[in-house]
């Protein structure tokens, strides 16, 4: 999953630039304002230490922090091209001490698996409808209390795909928040925060730019990832 510059403001301020908060409350608020296994005690700090050995004796690398006008934003997750990419985008998480949640499809929640899923930091997707999902998260966002770090993957898919989408530009751009360049290059086996984005509202210009940054990031399916 995931940079640079892990620390963040424990507060969750909002940061200067953010635009004026939502009024009205998020049909997401509830999933995003429940205990997660990030903020569980006794459990959170033995699953960092427990992430941060895994990866090390994988190989595995994880690179930079999460700068405090980053408490809360949107994380852009990719390349998302396996299965695989969630539990390293958990172990990364714990490892960079982030309290993210994280976009599903639908049938990940159903039956009991539904509640483990929750909390692990999920929130149910249906993709079959047209559900606000923008406004919904930027909302919460807007309304969080605390931190919180939404992870969208911009492909949308794992399959291969040249076309990213936008949703997670414009629930930052209407949250305030910034967008955190998050990857996963699993070619060099490093995990970790890029730079930290503000949107300038001036899509296709912002665009382009944070795809530079990818150029070269390899994913688990090298074939499904494409930046350009």
């Amino acid at each position: 999953m995931l940079s640079q510059h892990v620390e963040f403001d424990a507060g969750g301020r909002r940061p200067a630039y953010a635009s004026r908060r939502a009024e009205t409350r998020s049909p997401m608020s509830p999933a995003t304002e429940s205990r997660t296994i990030f903020d569980t005690p006794v459990v959170a700090p033995m699953l960092k230490r427990l992430s941060l050995g895994w990866l090390r004796v994988r190989g595995w690398q994880v690179q930079g922090a999460l700068a405090p006008e980053a408490a809360r934003s949107v994380v852009i997750a990719a390349p998302h091209t396996s299965n695989w990419d969630l539990p390293y985008t958990l172990m990364a998480a714990f490892a960079l001490g982030m309290h993210i949640r994280w976009m599903g499809k639908a049938s990940l929640f159903r039956g009991p698996a539904g509640p483990v899923m929750r909390w692990l930091g999920g929130i149910a997707v249906d993709r079959s409808r047209n559900t606000g999902l923008v406004a919904a998260s930027a909302a919460a966002l807007a309304q969080a209390e605390g931190a919180l770090q939404l992870v969208v993957p911009p492909e949308g898919t794992r399959g291969r795909t040249t076309h990213w989408k936008t949703g997670f530009y414009y629930i930052a751009l209407e949250a305030g928040v910034p967008i955190v360049l998050a990857y996963m290059d699993y070619a060099r086996k490093v995990s970790g925060l890029g730079p930290v984005f503000v949107p300038t509202g001036n899509v296709g210009a912002d665009m382009a730019e944070i795809k530079r940054f990818y150029a070269g990031v390899k994913g688990r399916r090298p074939q499904h990832f494409e930046a350009g």
